[in-house]
């Protein structure tokens, strides 16, 4: 049935980019996110090779019953984005809403958890390759920002799992990008690297000869 990948924060951007790559490549894709609107027309642009699966990346339940249906529909999993986050509405320690802080920590930092936690099962019986979207942000210290302490959080995790997952052939990975021009930024950035750059990424990592494991993908725009 050939290989698949299940893919968090698959409504847009980063993930929609991704899944449309890896159809392209020959890819099963299973589409999880909030949106399910979103992720029909999206499973309709792909066709029989893409499953929706709506839920919230912080919620264990969702999580499992998604990963159960896409392992029922095509036969087990061999990779799996985390790709699920977001930043804030207003950043700072002091001036930031405590609600959308403990929000963002949730998803950012929990939901990739319960991600890894979900998947593993299924990427244990395939020595399957995992993917954690972090930042720039994750790399170097930001002036008051919470959302680039998420992303060290990330590269941490990536890190410490790969070094777990490859007890048993499992692979752990970790991209890295600059600004994406993505709906994450009110504004935009056309001039800053597309979600196809960071698509391109994940999917060099995941088809990697068995040999190799690519830890970490550092991506910044030119200009």
């Amino acid at each position: 049935m050939g290989k698949t990948l299940f893919i968090t924060g698959a409504s847009s951007g980063i993930g929609a980019a991704t899944a449309r790559s890896a159809v392209k490549a020959g890819w099963n894709v299973a589409l999880f996110a909030r949106s399910e609107d979103k992720l029909t027309d999206l499973a309709q642009e792909l066709g029989d090779k893409a499953l929706v699966t709506t839920g919230d990346a912080t919620n264990i339940d969702d999580l499992t019953q998604a990963v159960a249906q896409t392992a029922d529909r095509f036969g087990g999993i061999d990779a799996a984005f985390a790709n699920a986050g977001r930043g804030l509405s207003k950043p700072g320690t002091e001036a930031g809403d405590l609600d959308d802080i403990k929000g963002m920590v949730d998803l950012n930092v929990m939901g990739v958890i319960m991600t890894a936690r979900a998947t593993l099962p299924q990427l244990r019986k395939t020595k399957g390759t995992l993917v954690l979207t972090g930042s720039a942000a994750g790399r170097r210290h930001i002036q008051g920002s919470i959302y680039g302490a998420t992303k060290w959080f990330v590269h941490g995790y990536a890190g410490n799992l790969a070094e777990e997952m490859r007890e048993w052939g499992g692979r752990c990975s970790v991209v890295a990008p600059g600004m994406v021009d993505t709906a994450f930024f009110d504004d935009g950035a056309p001039d800053k690297l597309q979600p196809q750059d960071v698509a391109d990424a994940v999917m060099h990592m995941i088809e990697a000869p068995a040999r190799a494991v690519i830890r970490e993908t550092y991506l910044m725009p030119q200009n």
